[in-house]
């Protein structure tokens, strides 16, 4: 198996671990949170559905960047990196990342509004993970740029040969 081959794979299985660990916070995780809270806070408890169907509308642009990550993986193990449909895939991530930020800025001020309590914690989870989609939707347009100049540039030189 070529050193390729080997990355690819493992960063596949990484891939395959987050979003396990992300599936398995969805499924077990995020209801027993919403019931803790809404025990704790019985005068918010009405909180606790709205909560998971955002929470759980939040983690569907991540799961799609997920899929695409590993489709892209799989276009370099078959050499088809420098490709439209790799170009396609790293889009779709950062309209992804971009989503992302957008429900995290969106999240963050519906709590600003709710919540009259200290909520600084809240706010810094968000920026962090608003910061990392951002990097993430950076560096995918920048990739996505790169992509394409190499693709014109190997059908000038096709032409030219």
């Amino acid at each position: 198996m070529s050193r390729k081959k080997v990355s690819t794979l493992f960063l596949k299985a990484v891939l395959v671990f987050m979003g396990l660990v992300v599936l398995a916070i969805c499924i077990f995780g995020l209801p027993l949170i919403a019931a803790q809270d809404a025990e704790m806070h019985p005068e918010t408890a009405y909180l606790q559905y709205p909560f998971l169907i955002s929470a759980y509308i939040f983690f569907v642009p991540f799961f799609i960047a997920l899929y695409q990550t590993f489709k892209l993986l799989t276009y370099i193990d078959r050499n088809e990196a420098f490709s439209e449909r790799s170009i396609k895939a790293l889009n779709v991530i950062k309209l992804c990342a971009l989503a992302i930020i957008a429900f995290i800025v969106l999240g963050e001020l519906a709590t600003i509004l709710l919540i009259d309590d200290d909520i600084t914690h809240i706010i810094t989870l968000g920026a962090i993970g608003a910061f990392a989609s951002s990097v993430i939707a950076v560096f995918a347009a920048l990739l996505q740029k790169l992509l394409k100049n190499a693709i014109e540039i190997k059908k000038e030189n096709d032409l030219t040969v």
